[in-house]
């Protein structure tokens, strides 16, 4: 029997959110990835590679897994209630309700983080309070049937993490030495932590007018003394 896999794919997505994930689950035995959105019309990413839907909102199945990723495209999906009612609709039939980087802000939109512990990226963790979620600061984070990734190439452990989880860990190291994931960056700058100030000074005025969008999207952050 095959699992069905369902990945959000919506104009300014950003494309290794989806793109990492993706190659994992295609890559699985008895698998069937979808992309889907409202239509099968091709939609352009963050940095401008174009992908194609291929299942549209009307004729998508109760999938198994439905992951949203994340990027600058997530910010018009904070306010679209076509894509906040059909993310709702798959939760209540999923298996695995998901997400990659950002994306946890539209699960969170959708009213499905409240009292969880969630990722996102490093960028977006104090925004995940906005919707009562409990930030956690690591690639991989799972609470019930909710699995959220960190920033970008979380994905790639976030699939492999499920994998393992449906098909085995012999499945997802099958999986992991076929695509030779063996992470060696040149650089030891992955995480704010980790890097000069003025690195994470110059990354933060790259990501700030989309955050400053972002944050006028959300909503307010909760004051415990008013409750």
């Amino acid at each position: 029997m095959s699992f069905r896999f369902g990945i959000l794919c919506f104009p300014g997505v950003q494309q290794f959110d989806l793109t990492g994930p993706y190659e994992v689950f295609a890559s699985a035995r008895d698998a069937q990835v979808n992309l889907v959105w409202k239509t099968t019309d091709p939609v352009r990413a963050s940095m401008g590679l174009w992908l194609i839907p291929d299942v549209a909102f009307a004729e998508a199945p109760n999938f198994d897994l439905i992951c949203v990723p994340g990027g600058g495209g997530v910010n018009p999906l904070l306010t679209d209630e076509e894509t906040l009612d059909f993310v709702r609709a798959q939760a209540k039939t999923a298996r695995f309700v998901t997400s990659v980087c950002t994306g946890s802000l539209v699960l969170g939109k959708a009213g499905l983080l409240t009292g969880k512990r969630a990722a996102t990226h490093w960028n977006a963790m104090d925004l995940l309070e906005r919707f009562e979620a409990i930030p956690v600061a690591e690639r991989v984070v799972r609470d019930g049937n909710l699995i959220t990734a960190g920033g970008v190439t979380s994905g790639i452990d976030f699939g492999l993490s499920v994998i393992a989880e449906l098909m085995g860990q012999d499945e997802a190291e099958t999986i992991q030495l076929s695509l030779e994931y063996a992470p060696a960056p040149p650089f030891d700058a992955g995480l704010p932590e980790r890097v000069r100030p003025e690195i994470l000074a110059a990354a933060r005025r790259r990501m700030e007018r989309s955050r400053q969008e972002r944050e006028a999207l959300l909503p307010p952050v909760r004051n415990e003394r008013t409750l």
